[in-house]
């Protein structure tokens, strides 16, 4: 585990750079996350995405899946590479303050 500045607040991160903590979570820390992963602005679709993978995790206890946010959500496969074109599962999670989704490569 390492601890790094996000958005001016230093922040525990995995190995993988996932945060560990989703406490430590604001939509400032977001908005640094997605920029270093090439994704700024953070759009309506994008806020839609994240708030159900929090909303998402919080119930379950776990990250959504891709497929659970296209159904919680909505958004089709597609646009969801669109919205989060290094891996929809994986940099939603991370964008979210969240561990990384199992079954995720």
């Amino acid at each position: 585990m390492t601890t790094a500045t996000i958005a001016g607040v230093p922040v525990a991160l995995d190995a993988e750079g996932f945060m560990t903590d989703a406490g430590q979570w604001t939509r400032e820390i977001a908005e640094a996350i997605a920029r270093e992963n090439g994704i700024d602005p953070l759009t309506e679709a994008h806020w839609q995405v994240i708030d159900f993978c929090r909303a998402d995790n919080e119930a379950k206890g776990t990250p959504p899946t891709v497929r659970r946010i296209t159904k919680g959500t909505g958004i089709s496969t597609k646009d969801m590479y669109q919205l989060f074109p290094k891996g929809p599962g994986i940099l939603s999670s991370k964008i979210a303050g969240l561990p990384k989704p199992k079954g995720c490569i």
